[in-house]
């Protein structure tokens, strides 16, 4: 082999080797930076935000199927399902605990269940809390129900609700529907909130299984503080069910009047 030869062989097997060592190089830095993108994506979502999706009417009118939702979390401190589905070194309480306010919207995990709810928070330790004919009482004092001209859904029974404003304690104005017509959970006992618990309801007040009633009757009970994962700031998107991301022709299906909406 010629001397020139022998130097482009060599030359050849350099920039091989170059780009050979280029190419580990470029994967190793990639799996670096996915690595530590998703080391920051899961701090913030058990530290700072978490979304969820709702799945149900209980919330409604403020809240509907297909809302996709933001919590913060820091607002509320950090208790045991704070990142969830791995567990959290609490088990009373809640790491730099934040007592949320009273018509707070919640996210949190029942007692002995395993999914997400969402309701309103109107009841805080040692309050007590009374339905009377359909009106919500605190410690004895009614709520401020407004009526409105709007109507809301027709139930399966021909039964229409009523759209109404609720103000709680001059804290949390906020629309409910209330069914025309009796319900059972119209008129209840007086329920006092236990130390480190809330009670929790729904805005679609004769649609929704919350505090109001035992875990046997279809509701949840009293929710321990420990239980609360975020407190719900607003609608990021809101889609209907035959939405999907990675099907462009569903894309109408968002329902752009709803993003980025402020959850009240």
């Amino acid at each position: 082999m010629s001397a020139a030869k022998e130097m482009n062989s060599k030359t050849e097997n350099k920039v091989e080797a170059e780009d050979a060592g280029k190419e580990k190089s470029g994967w190793k830095n990639l799996f670096i930076t996915v690595f530590w993108a998703l080391v920051v994506a899961f701090l913030l979502r058990i530290f700072i935000f978490q979304p969820f999706t709702i799945p149900s009417a209980s919330m409604e009118p403020n809240l509907i199927e297909g809302d996709y939702i933001i919590t913060s979390k820091y607002t509320v401190g950090y208790g045991r399902y704070a990142a969830d589905p791995l567990p959290f070194p609490v088990s009373e309480g809640r790491l730099f605990e934040r007592e949320p306010k009273r018509g707070d919207v919640i996210v949190f995990k029942p007692k002995n269940i395993r999914k997400h709810y969402i309701k309103r928070l109107v009841g805080l330790p040692g309050d007590r809390i009374q339905m009377i004919a359909g009106i919500l009482y605190i410690n004895n004092e009614p709520s401020n129900l407004s009526e409105t001209t709007d109507k809301g859904p027709v139930d399966a029974d021909n039964y229409g609700a009523k759209v109404q404003i609720e103000t709680i304690g001059g804290q949390s104005r906020h629309l409910i529907y209330d069914s025309i017509g009796n319900s059972l959970t119209d008129d209840t006992d007086e329920f006092i909130v236990p130390d480190g618990h809330y009670f929790m309801i729904g805005d679609n007040r004769d649609r929704s299984g919350d505090s109001r009633m035992t875990l046997r009757q279809g509701g949840i009970d009293f929710v321990p503080s420990e239980n609360i994962i975020g407190k719900a700031e607003f609608i990021l998107l809101s889609a209907r069910q035959d939405f999907s991301l990675i099907k462009p022709w569903t894309w109408g299906e968002l329902r752009r009047e709803r993003f980025f909406k402020a959850i009240r």
